[in-house]
């Protein structure tokens, strides 16, 4: 079994920072592609950032330059450092990530409970 947990999610102004956090932990023997999406209310869910088992990362243009992804793999850790919040950045922010569980040949995705980012003065 394989758990995410999330945490960082707070209210901060417009221009702040937050720090997000998605913890995996269980049976995991490998992890490959971690990466955080956002859904706002009303709106479909959006992919932000990726970071491959290797490091390299992408973002999406809406966040490229304010947005920081990173990962820990001693610790199945994925994080996102968010600068220059602005009130559009407002959304519940998920984890994704792609696990193959010890026992498992395939990679399963795996996604977190989310965390809310309330931008607003």
């Amino acid at each position: 079994q394989v758990q995410l947990v999330e945490s960082g999610g707070d209210l901060v102004q417009p221009g702040g920072s937050l720090r997000l956090s998605c913890a995996a932990s269980g049976s995991i023997f490998k992890i490959n592609t971690m990466a955080w999406y956002r859904q706002a209310p009303a709106k479909q869910r959006e992919w932000v950032a990726g970071i491959s088992s290797g490091g390299s990362t992408n973002y999406a243009d809406s966040v490229k330059g304010r947005f920081t992804i990173s990962r820990d793999n001693a610790k199945n850790t994925v994080y996102l450092q968010m600068n220059s919040l602005k009130p559009e950045d407002t959304a519940v922010y998920l984890c994704n990530v792609d696990i193959v569980p010890y026992g498992f040949v395939k990679v399963h995705s795996y996604w977190g409970q989310g965390t809310q980012v309330t931008v607003s003065s």
